[in-house]
């Protein structure tokens, strides 16, 4: 079979950054970037890599979250947080001031997606739209993307900046459904997707995930030609599974 995904291990390595910047992409979506001498040998190879972030406790165990470089460079991290009721994350990005310190973990190693696909088609919610965004910024311009989002409405939408021909597609529903499969997989059923070799990628709440890979495996789409994660499980905290076994 052929090699679709190389993946690579990075040197783990705990940095503290500054915040320079926090604002609202969206309502419920914010970004923040971050500085530090410590970003110059800073690593990602991929889209959908994760850091951890480490925030004070009121016990001797810190609380670690999972999120996505959004974009990076040997001086700066930027990082964007979908709001959600609560959690560490959330509280933090909510408050989160210019002089802030927030120590960052990793990534701890990359999984590297060949080039040699004729079209992507990237499928994810809220969770999920940092790494879609980066993704779509560092696709050649003769791949065709295709992408399907999740949001609470037209206001979360967000315009990603690519050189590839781009088709957006976008499904509505309630925060309280982000865990009800039927809303996206319904989407994807409505997608009419190219001939040729195509990528598909997930991210969503673990039974969402699992169900649109098991939609597409249906439909005869190959499993190597695949990923899919659940990012985040409905009542576990912290609860991704990025394999769905």
């Amino acid at each position: 079979m052929e090699q679709i995904i190389t993946r690579h291990r990075h040197d783990l390595k705990r940095r503290e950054l500054t915040v320079t910047r926090a604002f609202h992409l969206t309502p419920l979506m914010i970004r923040i970037v971050l500085e530090g001498e410590d970003m110059a040998d800073f690593i990602s190879l991929a889209p959908d890599d994760h850091v951890k972030l480490i925030f004070p406790s009121d016990t001797d165990t810190p609380l670690m979250r999972e999120y996505t470089p959004r974009a990076f460079d040997d001086r700066s991290l930027t990082l964007d947080f979908a709001l959600h009721d609560a959690g560490p994350a959330t509280g933090w990005a909510r408050n989160a001031r210019p002089g802030d310190v927030l120590t960052v973990a990793g990534p701890r190693g990359s999984a590297v997606v060949t080039a040699a696909f004729d079209w992507w088609l990237l499928i994810g919610d809220e969770t999920a739209l940092p790494a879609i965004g980066r993704w779509a910024g560092e696709l050649p311009r003769d791949t065709r993307l295709i992408t399907l989002g999740a949001v609470t409405d037209t206001g979360e939408r967000q315009a990603f900046a690519t050189e590839a021909p781009y088709d957006a597609h976008w499904c509505h529903r309630p925060a309280a459904q982000a865990a009800d499969p039927a809303p996206l997989v319904a989407a994807a059923r409505a997608l009419d997707l190219p001939e040729g070799r195509g990528f598909i990628w997930i991210a969503a709440e673990a039974r969402v995930a699992r169900s649109l890979r098991d939609h597409f495996l249906a439909q005869g789409h190959p499993r190597h030609w695949m990923k899919a994660a659940g990012y985040w499980t409905q009542g576990i905290a912290d609860g991704s599974d990025k394999t769905l076994d």
